[in-house]
């Protein structure tokens, strides 16, 4: 018998039943492991990715509502111009209204202050030409002459009245 060709054989066989328990050992403790890790890595990178698209959905919704919000801002300065705009028109309306009023007033005061005024020189006039003419008819004229003259200027000054 060859014993080193048993010598050889028991290498090769110890070599391949030595591989056969590292390919065991391998698939049974280590590939568990590796698929494990790999599979908690995969679930980390899809948990990673649907937290990013949440992220760009919610962006984008921002975004959205950004504008919307925008246009909401511009509505309301444009509502709050246009009040301010209706708000000063019709204060300028009441002024002009209240101005003219005061002006009409005013005329109707002047009308009436006029009037009176007319009225009192009249007045005055009225008593200085009845003291003028007493003084005339006292010095010149009979009574009976001054009588007719007296009555025929208050007729004269009833029938402007009237």
């Amino acid at each position: 018998m060859n014993y080193d060709a048993i010598a050889m054989w028991s290498q090769v066989v110890s070599s391949i039943a030595f591989l056969f328990v590292l390919a065991w050992l391998w698939v049974r403790f280590v590939q568990p492991a590796v698929v494990a890790a790999q599979e908690a890595n995969n679930r980390s990178i899809a948990e990673g990715e649907r937290h990013r698209d949440e992220a760009k959905a919610k962006l984008d919704e921002l975004r959205a509502g950004i504008g919307d919000a925008q246009r909401d801002a511009d509505l309301i300065r444009k509502r709050g111009e246009d009040a301010a705009k209706l708000e000063y028109d019709a204060a300028v309306a009441d002024a002009k209204e209240s101005g003219e009023r005061t002006l009409r007033n005013a005329r109707g005061e002047l009308d009436r202050a006029l009037a009176g005024a007319r009225e009192r020189l009249r007045q005055d006039l009225v008593v200085k030409a009845f003291s003028l003419a007493r003084g005339d008819a006292e010095r010149g004229m009979d009574p009976a002459v001054n009588e007719r003259l007296l009555s025929g200027f208050v007729a004269s000054l009833e029938a402007d009245r009237g």
